[in-house]
């Protein structure tokens, strides 16, 4: 069986109708006010391209399809990507933020380094070409890591269009260098006053750019902010990652609540990116903790990911779910299993201290017949499997 055959995309599907990705759900249906994001379909789009490479069929092409011809339409006549497109496909803003043009360039570059049709590949080569002279423009944070990570997944498939992102690429991480030198204190060594959200791509970025660039000061920052984010969630051998209502400002102490997917999600793919340039055995532990987040080894003890329908709650709050399974959280936990699919050669769930307590609860679900234990069980044997 295909590793693509394990991914449950019910609810991806559900989520999708013929003008793209929508952005937020009731429970587990879709809530059409709330329109579309450019950002959103960007990650799904990514995540399709890579299923497509171990499963290329025509359903997972027509996904492909839809989620590239959004960011197509979503470039913006000024410059770079509108990000909000409303339910009667009317633009709501001007132009997309920086985080926004970073998530579509990743995702374009995904599929100019992948296999599928020419015609898949000349499209998203053109939008990166087009939005290319306003990516020194960027100025957010996550923005310039998205752009790191998208011209090292270039220059890794070695393909032409890297050489013309490499000069952003490399500014891209000396302005992150620079916002470390400038924010970073003996106890607190981050990028910047306050950890917010997506933290685990600024790091990712820098493990990235010292692939290309070992002597430049890439990879010291890159240990000493990655390690600094691992110690500040994780607690009592759990994933605990910072909450969304009050962030964790310098001095201060760290929101534990709403804890959101993409935290998990991001955690989980920065660990393999450093485990990619310094093997090390707390890199593994640090995927592990992260992806079993959403299977209920959280500090609530409650498992996010419906494994039958593939759709994932929006977070955890004080008092428990919250139920609704958004685009975005959907797509956190359906990309960190397929990290886990694709990684489990070297990346094996046998160590109960690296994954923490056992979850308290079976996960979200709309079948009845789900059995938790038997879903835990799946997962170990899922990353343990040679």
């Amino acid at each position: 069986m295909s590793h693509a055959a394990d991914m449950p995309l019910a609810h991806l599907d559900r989520m999708t109708d013929s003008t793209g990705l929508i952005q937020h759900a009731i429970y587990g249906i879709p809530r059409r006010e709330s329109g579309y994001t450019t950002d959103d379909n960007a990650r799904a789009l990514r995540l399709c391209t890579r299923l497509w490479g171990r499963q290329p069929d025509d359903r997972m092409l027509a996904r492909i399809t839809c989620y590239l011809s959004f960011l197509e339409h979503a470039r913006c006549p000024v410059k770079g990507f509108h990000n909000f497109l409303g339910y009667q496909r009317d633009w709501l803003d001007a132009t997309g933020t920086g985080d926004c043009q970073g998530q579509a360039v990743l995702a374009l570059a995904e599929v100019l380094g992948s296999r599928l049709p020419e015609s898949f590949r000349a499209v998203a080569g053109e939008l990166i070409k087009t939005v290319l002279p306003t990516l020194a423009e960027l100025r957010s944070l996550r923005a310039q890591a998205y752009l790191i990570m998208a011209w090292s997944h270039l220059w890794k498939a070695d393909v032409p269009l890297a050489g013309g992102l490499e000069v952003v690429a490399k500014h891209a991480a000396l302005r992150l260098t620079d916002a470390h030198e400038r924010s970073h204190r003996p106890e607190w060594q981050w990028f910047e006053s306050r950890m917010t959200y997506a933290n685990a791509v600024l790091p990712h970025s820098l493990f990235a750019a010292a692939e290309r660039w070992p002597d430049g000061p890439f990879m010291t920052v890159a240990e000493q902010t990655f390690g600094f984010l691992v110690r500040e969630t994780t607690t009592n051998g759990l994933f605990w990652p910072v909450g969304n209502r009050d962030w964790y400002a310098r001095g201060e102490s760290k929101s534990p609540y709403d804890q959101q997917p993409v935290e998990a999600s991001t955690m989980a793919e920065a660990a393999l990116a450093a485990g990619t340039v310094r093997a090390e055995a707390g890199h593994r532990a640090t995927f592990l903790r992260a992806h079993a987040w959403f299977e209920g080894r959280n500090s609530l003890g409650l498992a996010l990911f419906d494994p039958l329908t593939g759709g994932c709650c929006d977070g955890l709050q004080p008092d428990g779910l919250n139920r609704n399974q958004g685009a975005e959280s959907t797509l956190a936990a359906l990309w960190t299993r397929w990290l886990g699919i694709t990684t489990r050669k070297v990346y094996c769930a046998d160590d109960e201290i690296a994954l923490g307590p056992r979850p308290l609860s079976s996960p979200p679900q709309e079948h009845p017949a789900h059995d938790a234990p038997r879903e835990a069980a799946a997962l170990s044997r899922t990353l343990s499997t040679p």
